[in-house]
């Protein structure tokens, strides 16, 4: 073992400048030496001195990772007799991990029917920003968030009973937070509801994939907006839908091409309180006319009101829920953009005669989040944080947009930004001579974020554009954003 596995062991390489611990890249280096099979079954290691000496590291530093092997199993330690390989590993070596690239011998996993086909529409997502800049569209202003008030709420509830705090919580989310949205939805939006309709999700993508998981059979068909919300034509395809590309106009979506297209549909999705991405607020006699062809059809609705705490003009008009008599509305929310996207925090609120189902499949399976995070949100609004909160953010977004639209002036005739009542982005239509892409990839040369229209296309359509994000940026960063893509060669 001393001439075998001394080469082996001393070929080990630990590098000091990264984070992870030099005891703990000595024990993976070992692991990986076993499970490749370097290091067979039965061998013998040099003493915990002598190894220590090779690989350059203290005595302690190599017995830590040694213990750690013999917890899990693949050493075997036998008192004056040394440390072993384990013998249960023999014949069961597991072989060298592929390099980068190296894909011999590795065969892909066989995905589900669902998911293979759905992974053919699926909209791209590895766009979504961590950073916020000009113009981002999925971020909030998280500069103005009130942490100082976020913070003390949630070192109260951490000190808090335990199990309250690491308890598994209520199967369909606190009763607390639910009350909350209750009355959140009652005041703001005229929706008048029982917290039991509440159901709490990990934001509103998952509502969207319970939903369709619920309510849908493969091959069902979904009329979709388009362009329309990428995270939900994403869920619904992953839950066997057959997405419809609805037309949507200055009036929301148009229904009767829904009916043209799918008379006989399931679900129907639509964001009628500030259309993403095109921004248009859905009519009163459009959403009527939607809800009678849900009637017919004796299809749902999804109603995703991601933004609509957010309006800078006019009174908004009541939620689709609201003037719903047949109970043919799910109405969906999340905090991503009230709060902030890392709180993975949602809600879908049911008709009454769906409760039951609903209770069903969260009392079996579905999970939501963190009560930690459920109970400070709750908290959070109890205490009206959440409403002095939403006020500001509409005073602060409409100076952003007002500061948007200042900065825009000299853009060229190529590029006509559209106006916006609501909600932090607003899109800005392109000659049809204008290439999106062209245009979006030099902006990212210098550093602006640009999202093309086309991203959130489920079909081709006869207009092309860009979407302007103006929550998270501040008004020096709008300006400075501007001036850059009024010099690129893209838009003249």
């Amino acid at each position: 073992m001393k001439h075998a596995a001394g080469a082996l062991l001393s070929s080990i390489r630990l590098d000091r400048t990264l984070k992870r611990s030099v005891s703990v890249q000595l024990y993976m280096a070992l692991r990986d030496k076993i499970l490749s099979g370097a290091l067979r079954a039965g061998e013998r290691l040099p003493a915990t001195r002598t190894l220590a000496k090779e690989v350059g590291v203290s005595r302690t530093t190599v017995i830590d990772a040694i213990d750690r092997l013999v917890a899990e199993g693949m050493l075997v330690s036998r008192i004056g007799a040394g440390t072993y390989v384990s013998e249960t590993l023999e014949n069961q070596t597991l072989g060298a991990p592929p390099g980068p690239g190296d894909d011999t011998g590795f065969q892909q996993p066989r995905l589900s029917y669902v998911i293979s086909h759905a992974q053919e529409a699926y909209a791209r997502r590895a766009w979504l920003p961590h950073k916020p800049r000009a113009f981002v569209t999925a971020l909030p202003a998280l500069d103005a968030f009130p942490m100082a008030h976020w913070a003390r709420l949630s070192a109260r509830h951490l000190r808090g009973g335990r199990s309250d705090v690491m308890g598994y919580g209520q199967p369909k989310g606190l009763i607390t937070l639910r009350r909350a949205i209750a009355t959140h939805l009652s005041a703001l939006k005229g929706i008048r509801c029982d917290p039991e309709q509440l159901f709490i999700t990990s934001g509103a993508q998952h509502a969207f994939s319970l939903i369709g998981r619920l309510l849908l059979n493969p091959g069902d068909r979904v009329w979709m907006e388009n362009p329309g919300a990428s995270g939900a034509r994403n869920a619904l395809l992953s839950e066997g839908a057959e997405l419809v590309p609805v037309e949507v106009d200055t009036q929301g979506m148009v229904v009767s091409d829904g009916l043209a297209k799918a008379p006989h549909f399931r679900l129907a999705f639509v964001t009628p309180s500030h259309q993403q991405p095109l921004g248009h607020v859905m009519s009163l006699p459009r959403r009527l006319e939607l809800l009678q062809a849900a009637e017919q059809a004796q299809a749902l609705i999804i109603e995703d009101d991601y933004d609509g705490e957010f309006y800078f003009g006019n009174a908004p008009r009541p939620a689709l829920h609201s003037i719903d008599p047949n109970g043919r509305v799910l109405y969906v929310g999340t905090f991503s953009k009230s709060l902030f996207p890392s709180l993975r925090l949602g809600f879908v609120l049911v008709p009454e005669r769906m409760v039951a189902a609903f209770d069903g499949m969260f009392n079996t399976w579905a999970s939501g989040p963190s009560t930690a995070t459920q109970a400070i949100v709750a908290e959070f609004m109890d205490e009206g944080h959440f409403a002095t909160h939403i006020r500001l953010m509409r005073q602060l977004y409409k100076a952003r947009y007002e500061a948007l639209l200042e900065a825009a002036r000299g853009l060229p005739e190529s590029i006509r930004l559209q106006e916006t009542t609501s909600g932090f982005h607003t899109p800005a239509f392109l000659d049809p001579r204008v290439e999106e892409a062209e245009v979006v990839a030099q902006a990212a040369e210098q550093g602006v974020t640009l999202a093309p229209l086309g991203r959130y296309c489920l079909s081709p359509i006869p207009q092309s554009g860009l979407v302007f994000g103006f929550g998270c940026a501040a008004p020096e960063d709008i300006a400075r954003g501007m001036g850059i893509l009024r010099d690129l060669p893209a838009l003249r």
